[in-house]
Protein backbone atom coordinates (compact mmCIF):
# COMPACT_ATOMS: atom_id res chain seq x y z
CA UNK A 1 0.00 0.00 0.00
CA UNK A 2 0.89 3.28 -0.60
CA UNK A 3 0.18 6.47 1.98
CA UNK A 4 -0.13 9.84 0.11
CA UNK A 5 0.22 12.46 3.12
CA UNK A 6 1.00 16.19 3.79
CA UNK A 7 -2.28 17.15 1.58
CA UNK A 8 -5.45 19.37 1.69
CA UNK A 9 -8.02 16.92 0.58
CA UNK A 10 -11.40 18.28 -1.72
CA UNK A 11 -13.15 14.66 -1.36
CA UNK A 12 -16.17 15.92 -3.25
CA UNK A 13 -17.47 12.75 -2.50
CA UNK A 14 -21.02 15.51 -1.39
CA UNK A 15 -20.32 18.73 -3.43
CA UNK A 16 -22.21 20.90 -1.51
CA UNK A 17 -21.24 24.58 -0.15
CA UNK A 18 -20.35 23.18 3.22
CA UNK A 19 -18.17 21.04 2.59
CA UNK A 20 -14.80 21.38 4.27
CA UNK A 21 -11.15 20.81 2.99
CA UNK A 22 -9.48 18.03 4.98
CA UNK A 23 -6.73 19.46 6.62
CA UNK A 24 -3.63 17.03 7.17
CA UNK A 25 -4.75 14.74 4.93
CA UNK A 26 -3.83 11.29 3.45
CA UNK A 27 -5.13 8.71 1.14
CA UNK A 28 -4.38 5.10 1.28
CA UNK A 29 -4.14 3.42 -1.45
CA UNK A 30 -3.71 -0.58 -2.60
CA UNK A 31 -2.98 -1.17 -5.94
CA UNK A 32 -5.85 0.96 -8.28
CA UNK A 33 -8.20 1.97 -5.66
CA UNK A 34 -8.56 4.04 -2.71
CA UNK A 35 -8.74 2.42 0.93
CA UNK A 36 -8.95 5.00 3.10
CA UNK A 37 -8.98 9.00 3.11
CA UNK A 38 -9.18 11.45 5.74
CA UNK A 39 -7.33 12.89 8.40
CA UNK A 40 -3.53 11.63 8.39
CA UNK A 41 -4.00 9.89 11.96
CA UNK A 42 -7.52 8.71 11.23
CA UNK A 43 -6.32 6.87 8.04
CA UNK A 44 -3.92 5.25 10.20
CA UNK A 45 -5.68 4.58 12.89
CA UNK A 46 -7.66 1.95 10.55
CA UNK A 47 -4.41 -0.21 10.32
CA UNK A 48 -3.25 -2.61 12.82
CA UNK A 49 -0.38 0.11 14.67
CA UNK A 50 1.60 -3.09 14.95
CA UNK A 51 1.65 -3.71 11.19
CA UNK A 52 1.28 -0.25 9.36
CA UNK A 53 5.15 -0.14 8.87
CA UNK A 54 4.89 -3.51 7.20
CA UNK A 55 1.53 -2.81 5.34
CA UNK A 56 2.67 0.60 3.69
CA UNK A 57 5.34 -0.03 1.18
CA UNK A 58 5.92 3.05 0.41
CA UNK A 59 4.80 7.58 1.81
CA UNK A 60 4.62 9.76 -0.99
CA UNK A 61 4.60 13.51 0.56
CA UNK A 62 2.59 15.71 -1.58
CA UNK A 63 3.53 19.17 0.17
CA UNK A 64 0.96 20.63 1.50
CA UNK A 65 -0.59 20.71 -1.90
CA UNK A 66 -4.88 20.83 -2.81
CA UNK A 67 -5.52 17.01 -3.53
CA UNK A 68 -8.63 16.29 -5.69
CA UNK A 69 -10.74 13.62 -7.49
CA UNK A 70 -8.45 13.22 -10.88
CA UNK A 71 -10.43 15.47 -13.37
CA UNK A 72 -12.57 13.77 -16.23
CA UNK A 73 -13.11 15.74 -19.39
CA UNK A 74 -16.54 14.47 -20.40
CA UNK A 75 -16.80 15.92 -23.92
CA UNK A 76 -13.97 16.57 -26.50
CA UNK A 77 -13.24 15.75 -30.11
CA UNK A 78 -9.86 15.26 -29.35
CA UNK A 79 -8.90 13.13 -33.23
CA UNK A 80 -8.64 15.26 -35.93
CA UNK A 81 -6.85 16.85 -38.72
CA UNK A 82 -6.27 20.28 -40.08
CA UNK A 83 -7.53 23.39 -37.69
CA UNK A 84 -9.99 26.07 -38.66
CA UNK A 85 -8.38 29.11 -38.28
CA UNK A 86 -9.78 30.69 -41.41
CA UNK A 87 -13.06 30.72 -40.36
CA UNK A 88 -11.87 32.14 -36.71
CA UNK A 89 -11.33 35.12 -39.31
CA UNK A 90 -14.61 34.58 -41.05
CA UNK A 91 -16.38 35.37 -37.49
CA UNK A 92 -14.35 38.09 -36.86
CA UNK A 93 -15.61 39.67 -39.88
CA UNK A 94 -18.90 38.56 -38.95
CA UNK A 95 -20.25 35.57 -40.78
CA UNK A 96 -22.14 33.34 -37.54
CA UNK A 97 -21.06 29.87 -36.99
CA UNK A 98 -24.35 28.62 -38.67
CA UNK A 99 -23.82 30.43 -42.15
CA UNK A 100 -20.04 29.35 -42.16
CA UNK A 101 -21.61 25.62 -42.12
CA UNK A 102 -24.16 26.13 -44.90
CA UNK A 103 -21.04 27.26 -47.66
CA UNK A 104 -19.51 24.13 -46.43
CA UNK A 105 -16.99 25.11 -43.88
CA UNK A 106 -17.32 23.89 -40.53
CA UNK A 107 -17.52 20.16 -39.49
CA UNK A 108 -17.27 19.17 -42.85
CA UNK A 109 -14.31 20.87 -43.66
CA UNK A 110 -12.57 19.11 -40.64
CA UNK A 111 -14.08 15.96 -42.01
CA UNK A 112 -11.93 16.72 -45.24
CA UNK A 113 -9.32 16.45 -43.11
CA UNK A 114 -9.41 14.13 -41.42
CA UNK A 115 -10.64 11.39 -44.01
CA UNK A 116 -7.48 12.21 -45.65
CA UNK A 117 -4.86 11.54 -42.77
CA UNK A 118 -3.46 8.60 -41.71
CA UNK A 119 -4.31 6.79 -38.35
CA UNK A 120 -1.08 6.99 -37.50
CA UNK A 121 -0.83 10.80 -38.14
CA UNK A 122 -4.00 11.02 -36.13
CA UNK A 123 -2.58 9.49 -33.23
CA UNK A 124 0.72 11.69 -33.02
CA UNK A 125 -1.43 14.43 -33.42
CA UNK A 126 -3.93 12.72 -30.74
CA UNK A 127 -0.99 11.83 -28.04
CA UNK A 128 0.55 15.21 -28.20
CA UNK A 129 -3.04 16.77 -27.36
CA UNK A 130 -4.37 14.19 -24.21
CA UNK A 131 -0.63 14.15 -23.07
CA UNK A 132 -0.36 18.04 -21.99
CA UNK A 133 -3.97 17.43 -20.82
CA UNK A 134 -3.09 14.52 -17.96
CA UNK A 135 -0.08 16.60 -17.27
CA UNK A 136 -2.87 19.27 -16.14
CA UNK A 137 -4.86 16.74 -13.62
CA UNK A 138 -7.09 14.67 -16.07
CA UNK A 139 -7.19 11.75 -15.61
CA UNK A 140 -10.19 10.28 -17.61
CA UNK A 141 -10.89 11.43 -21.25
CA UNK A 142 -13.79 11.13 -23.32
CA UNK A 143 -13.30 10.96 -26.70
CA UNK A 144 -16.03 11.26 -29.86
CA UNK A 145 -15.41 10.60 -33.75
CA UNK A 146 -17.32 12.22 -35.77
CA UNK A 147 -15.03 13.87 -38.23
CA UNK A 148 -14.44 10.76 -40.98
CA UNK A 149 -18.69 10.38 -41.32
CA UNK A 150 -18.48 7.06 -43.19
CA UNK A 151 -17.72 3.67 -42.02
CA UNK A 152 -13.69 3.26 -42.50
CA UNK A 153 -12.96 6.92 -41.05
CA UNK A 154 -15.50 6.54 -37.86
CA UNK A 155 -13.71 2.95 -37.17
CA UNK A 156 -10.33 5.19 -37.61
CA UNK A 157 -10.84 7.65 -35.31
CA UNK A 158 -12.45 5.73 -32.51
CA UNK A 159 -9.32 2.70 -32.82
CA UNK A 160 -7.28 6.21 -32.55
CA UNK A 161 -8.99 7.80 -29.01
CA UNK A 162 -8.92 3.88 -27.79
CA UNK A 163 -5.25 3.47 -28.46
CA UNK A 164 -4.52 6.75 -26.12
CA UNK A 165 -4.89 4.62 -22.81
CA UNK A 166 -2.18 1.88 -24.30
CA UNK A 167 0.02 5.05 -24.59
CA UNK A 168 -1.02 7.11 -21.45
CA UNK A 169 -2.22 7.36 -18.41
CA UNK A 170 -5.60 7.79 -18.87
CA UNK A 171 -8.97 6.20 -19.00
CA UNK A 172 -10.59 6.48 -22.48
CA UNK A 173 -14.40 7.18 -23.03
CA UNK A 174 -15.19 6.76 -26.61
CA UNK A 175 -17.98 7.76 -27.98
CA UNK A 176 -19.12 7.01 -31.37
CA UNK A 177 -21.12 10.56 -32.96
CA UNK A 178 -21.49 9.61 -36.52
CA UNK A 179 -24.70 11.63 -36.78
CA UNK A 180 -22.61 14.82 -36.44
CA UNK A 181 -23.26 16.33 -39.67
CA UNK A 182 -24.49 15.55 -43.31
CA UNK A 183 -20.99 14.71 -45.17
CA UNK A 184 -20.32 16.37 -48.99
CA UNK A 185 -21.84 13.46 -50.47
CA UNK A 186 -25.25 13.22 -48.96
CA UNK A 187 -26.59 16.77 -48.47
CA UNK A 188 -29.91 16.38 -50.16
CA UNK A 189 -30.49 12.79 -48.39
CA UNK A 190 -30.07 13.05 -44.71
CA UNK A 191 -32.37 10.44 -44.30
CA UNK A 192 -30.40 8.12 -46.46
CA UNK A 193 -26.90 9.01 -43.85
CA UNK A 194 -29.21 8.22 -41.19
CA UNK A 195 -30.26 4.86 -42.42
CA UNK A 196 -26.39 4.57 -43.13
CA UNK A 197 -25.39 5.19 -39.56
CA UNK A 198 -27.95 2.81 -38.37
CA UNK A 199 -28.34 0.09 -40.52
CA UNK A 200 -24.05 0.08 -40.80
CA UNK A 201 -21.86 1.66 -38.77
CA UNK A 202 -23.89 1.29 -35.41
CA UNK A 203 -24.15 -2.50 -35.80
CA UNK A 204 -20.16 -2.64 -37.17
CA UNK A 205 -19.02 -0.16 -33.68
CA UNK A 206 -20.98 -2.18 -31.57
CA UNK A 207 -19.71 -5.53 -32.70
CA UNK A 208 -16.23 -4.76 -32.76
CA UNK A 209 -16.40 -2.98 -29.06
CA UNK A 210 -14.80 -0.06 -30.03
CA UNK A 211 -17.31 2.63 -28.30
CA UNK A 212 -18.79 3.11 -25.20
CA UNK A 213 -21.53 5.41 -25.77
CA UNK A 214 -23.27 6.66 -28.81
CA UNK A 215 -23.72 11.03 -29.47
CA UNK A 216 -25.49 13.20 -31.98
CA UNK A 217 -25.89 16.54 -32.80
CA UNK A 218 -29.70 18.37 -32.74
CA UNK A 219 -29.73 21.21 -34.56
CA UNK A 220 -30.80 22.85 -37.70
CA UNK A 221 -27.81 22.65 -39.51
CA UNK A 222 -27.49 19.33 -38.56
CA UNK A 223 -30.32 16.50 -37.05
CA UNK A 224 -33.75 16.68 -36.86
CA UNK A 225 -35.61 14.95 -33.64
CA UNK A 226 -36.83 12.50 -35.66
CA UNK A 227 -33.78 11.42 -37.20
CA UNK A 228 -31.56 11.69 -33.98
CA UNK A 229 -34.85 9.02 -32.37
CA UNK A 230 -34.37 6.65 -34.97
CA UNK A 231 -30.25 6.60 -34.49
CA UNK A 232 -30.82 6.82 -30.83
CA UNK A 233 -33.46 3.28 -30.98
CA UNK A 234 -30.96 1.88 -33.11
CA UNK A 235 -28.00 2.37 -30.27
CA UNK A 236 -30.50 1.51 -27.07
CA UNK A 237 -30.96 -2.00 -29.09
CA UNK A 238 -27.22 -2.49 -29.25
CA UNK A 239 -27.26 -1.69 -25.28
CA UNK A 240 -25.33 1.56 -26.29
CA UNK A 241 -25.84 4.36 -23.72
CA UNK A 242 -27.15 7.40 -25.42
CA UNK A 243 -25.72 11.27 -25.14
CA UNK A 244 -26.67 14.17 -27.18
CA UNK A 245 -25.75 17.87 -28.12
CA UNK A 246 -28.83 19.64 -27.62
CA UNK A 247 -30.30 23.53 -27.57
CA UNK A 248 -26.97 25.12 -28.36
CA UNK A 249 -27.86 27.49 -31.40
CA UNK A 250 -31.80 26.89 -31.02
CA UNK A 251 -34.50 25.43 -28.75
CA UNK A 252 -35.03 22.45 -31.25
CA UNK A 253 -36.36 20.25 -27.78
CA UNK A 254 -33.30 18.67 -27.36
CA UNK A 255 -33.06 18.15 -24.20
CA UNK A 256 -36.56 16.53 -23.40
CA UNK A 257 -35.35 14.12 -26.75
CA UNK A 258 -32.10 13.61 -24.27
CA UNK A 259 -34.81 12.80 -21.72
CA UNK A 260 -36.55 10.85 -23.71
CA UNK A 261 -33.80 7.91 -23.89
CA UNK A 262 -32.81 8.37 -20.21
CA UNK A 263 -29.62 10.00 -21.75
CA UNK A 264 -25.99 9.95 -19.92
CA UNK A 265 -25.44 13.63 -20.79
CA UNK A 266 -27.31 16.32 -22.29
CA UNK A 267 -24.78 18.56 -23.78
CA UNK A 268 -24.73 22.55 -24.74
CA UNK A 269 -28.01 23.72 -23.66
CA UNK A 270 -27.67 27.76 -24.03
CA UNK A 271 -31.37 27.51 -25.77
CA UNK A 272 -32.59 24.60 -23.45
CA UNK A 273 -36.30 26.30 -21.64
CA UNK A 274 -37.70 25.10 -18.35
CA UNK A 275 -39.66 22.37 -19.56
CA UNK A 276 -36.28 20.76 -21.12
CA UNK A 277 -34.20 20.91 -17.70
CA UNK A 278 -37.25 19.42 -15.69
CA UNK A 279 -37.28 16.57 -18.36
CA UNK A 280 -33.75 16.26 -17.59
CA UNK A 281 -34.19 16.09 -13.69
CA UNK A 282 -37.03 13.65 -13.97
CA UNK A 283 -34.30 11.42 -16.17
CA UNK A 284 -31.71 11.47 -14.46
CA UNK A 285 -29.94 13.17 -17.07
CA UNK A 286 -26.74 15.73 -16.25
CA UNK A 287 -25.86 18.30 -17.96
CA UNK A 288 -22.89 19.07 -19.09
CA UNK A 289 -21.88 23.08 -20.29
CA UNK A 290 -19.11 23.89 -22.35
CA UNK A 291 -17.62 27.60 -22.13
CA UNK A 292 -15.38 27.06 -23.86
CA UNK A 293 -17.84 26.97 -26.82
CA UNK A 294 -19.57 29.57 -25.93
CA UNK A 295 -16.75 32.03 -25.12
CA UNK A 296 -15.23 31.08 -28.96
CA UNK A 297 -18.46 31.59 -30.99
CA UNK A 298 -18.77 34.93 -28.60
CA UNK A 299 -22.59 33.54 -28.08
CA UNK A 300 -24.72 35.47 -25.56
CA UNK A 301 -27.43 32.91 -24.33
CA UNK A 302 -26.51 31.03 -21.40
CA UNK A 303 -27.06 28.35 -20.81
CA UNK A 304 -29.74 28.08 -17.71
CA UNK A 305 -27.82 27.40 -14.92
CA UNK A 306 -30.32 28.89 -12.38
CA UNK A 307 -33.30 26.20 -13.83
CA UNK A 308 -30.40 23.40 -13.28
CA UNK A 309 -29.64 24.48 -9.87
CA UNK A 310 -33.56 24.50 -8.77
CA UNK A 311 -34.68 21.46 -10.42
CA UNK A 312 -31.43 19.59 -9.01
CA UNK A 313 -29.78 18.36 -12.18
CA UNK A 314 -25.86 17.75 -11.96
CA UNK A 315 -23.99 20.46 -13.88
CA UNK A 316 -20.64 18.82 -15.60
CA UNK A 317 -18.24 20.73 -17.59
CA UNK A 318 -15.87 20.44 -19.76
CA UNK A 319 -13.55 21.71 -22.63
CA UNK A 320 -15.29 20.30 -25.59
CA UNK A 321 -11.78 20.46 -27.44
CA UNK A 322 -12.09 20.66 -31.28
CA UNK A 323 -10.87 22.69 -34.07
CA UNK A 324 -13.73 24.76 -34.76
CA UNK A 325 -15.95 26.19 -31.69
CA UNK A 326 -13.63 25.56 -28.91
CA UNK A 327 -9.83 24.81 -29.20
CA UNK A 328 -8.90 24.53 -25.82
CA UNK A 329 -7.03 22.04 -23.74
CA UNK A 330 -7.48 23.18 -20.49
CA UNK A 331 -10.28 21.93 -18.00
CA UNK A 332 -8.42 24.48 -15.62
CA UNK A 333 -9.31 27.46 -18.08
CA UNK A 334 -12.62 25.61 -18.27
CA UNK A 335 -13.65 26.32 -14.23
CA UNK A 336 -12.77 29.64 -14.86
CA UNK A 337 -14.99 30.55 -17.52
CA UNK A 338 -17.54 28.10 -15.40
CA UNK A 339 -17.43 31.13 -12.57
CA UNK A 340 -16.82 33.57 -15.03
CA UNK A 341 -19.45 33.46 -18.07
CA UNK A 342 -21.82 30.72 -16.06
CA UNK A 343 -21.94 32.14 -12.40
CA UNK A 344 -20.98 29.16 -10.97
CA UNK A 345 -19.56 28.56 -7.68
CA UNK A 346 -15.64 27.28 -7.42
CA UNK A 347 -17.41 24.23 -5.72
CA UNK A 348 -20.00 23.81 -8.25
CA UNK A 349 -17.47 23.80 -10.80
CA UNK A 350 -14.66 21.98 -9.71
CA UNK A 351 -18.05 19.25 -9.21
CA UNK A 352 -18.56 19.54 -12.79
CA UNK A 353 -15.41 18.14 -13.73
CA UNK A 354 -14.94 15.25 -11.00
CA UNK A 355 -18.38 13.41 -9.72
CA UNK A 356 -20.62 15.33 -12.35
CA UNK A 357 -18.21 14.49 -15.18
CA UNK A 358 -18.30 10.85 -13.98
CA UNK A 359 -22.06 10.60 -13.96
CA UNK A 360 -22.26 12.17 -17.18
CA UNK A 361 -20.16 8.89 -18.41
CA UNK A 362 -21.66 6.52 -16.33
CA UNK A 363 -18.75 6.09 -14.25
CA UNK A 364 -19.57 5.15 -10.87
CA UNK A 365 -16.25 4.41 -9.74
CA UNK A 366 -14.39 7.38 -9.83
CA UNK A 367 -14.69 11.41 -9.69
CA UNK A 368 -14.99 11.35 -5.45
CA UNK A 369 -12.03 10.40 -3.39
CA UNK A 370 -13.20 7.65 -1.35
CA UNK A 371 -12.26 4.21 -0.22
CA UNK A 372 -13.48 1.71 -2.72
CA UNK A 373 -12.85 3.85 -5.62
CA UNK A 374 -10.32 4.22 -8.51
CA UNK A 375 -7.06 5.58 -7.21
CA UNK A 376 -7.30 8.83 -9.66
CA UNK A 377 -6.21 11.97 -8.18
CA UNK A 378 -4.32 15.17 -9.05
CA UNK A 379 -2.33 17.55 -6.63
CA UNK A 380 -2.38 20.77 -7.40
CA UNK A 381 -0.38 24.04 -5.92
CA UNK A 382 -3.65 26.05 -4.40
CA UNK A 383 -5.19 26.98 -1.27
CA UNK A 384 -8.75 26.54 -2.37
CA UNK A 385 -11.08 25.50 -4.52
CA UNK A 386 -11.26 29.09 -5.51
CA UNK A 387 -7.95 29.20 -6.03
CA UNK A 388 -7.72 26.42 -8.21
CA UNK A 389 -10.84 28.35 -10.35
CA UNK A 390 -9.28 31.89 -10.32
CA UNK A 391 -6.08 31.82 -12.32
CA UNK A 392 -6.47 31.77 -16.01
CA UNK A 393 -4.67 29.24 -18.64
CA UNK A 394 -3.47 25.99 -17.96
CA UNK A 395 -0.61 24.70 -15.62
CA UNK A 396 0.43 21.26 -14.78
CA UNK A 397 -0.71 19.83 -11.29
CA UNK A 398 1.72 18.86 -9.00
CA UNK A 399 1.49 15.54 -9.06
CA UNK A 400 -0.68 13.15 -10.96
CA UNK A 401 -1.99 9.25 -9.71
CA UNK A 402 -3.98 7.41 -12.52
CA UNK A 403 -5.12 3.54 -11.28
CA UNK A 404 -2.75 4.11 -8.04
CA UNK A 405 0.45 5.29 -10.08
CA UNK A 406 1.75 8.68 -10.29
CA UNK A 407 2.88 9.72 -13.53
CA UNK A 408 5.74 11.29 -15.01
CA UNK A 409 4.19 13.39 -17.49
CA UNK A 410 5.64 16.99 -18.59
CA UNK A 411 3.20 19.47 -20.25
CA UNK A 412 5.51 19.79 -23.21
CA UNK A 413 5.73 16.00 -24.79
CA UNK A 414 7.00 14.70 -27.76
CA UNK A 415 7.46 11.22 -29.27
Amino acid sequence: MILWENARIAPMSDPVPGQQIINDGAVLTDGDRIVAVGERNSVLSNLIPAKADQLIQESVDCGGGLLLPGLIDCHTHLVFAGDRAREFEQRLEGLSYEEISRRGGGIRSTVAATRQSSEETLRLAAYKRAARMCANGVTTLEIKSGYGLNLDDEQKMLRVAQSLQDLLPVSVHSTFLGAHAIPEEFLGSSDDYVDLVCEEMLPSVAAQKIANSVDAFCETIAFSNAQIRKVFEKARSLSLPVRLHADQLTNSGGAALAAEFHALSADHLEYADEAGIRALAQSGTVAVLLPGAFYFLNERQCPPVELCREHGVPIALATDYNPGSSPVESLLFVLNMGCVLFGMTPREAVAGVTIHAAKALGYADRGVLAAGMRADFAVFDAETLAHLCYPIGARPAQKVVQAGCQTQLHPHVSV
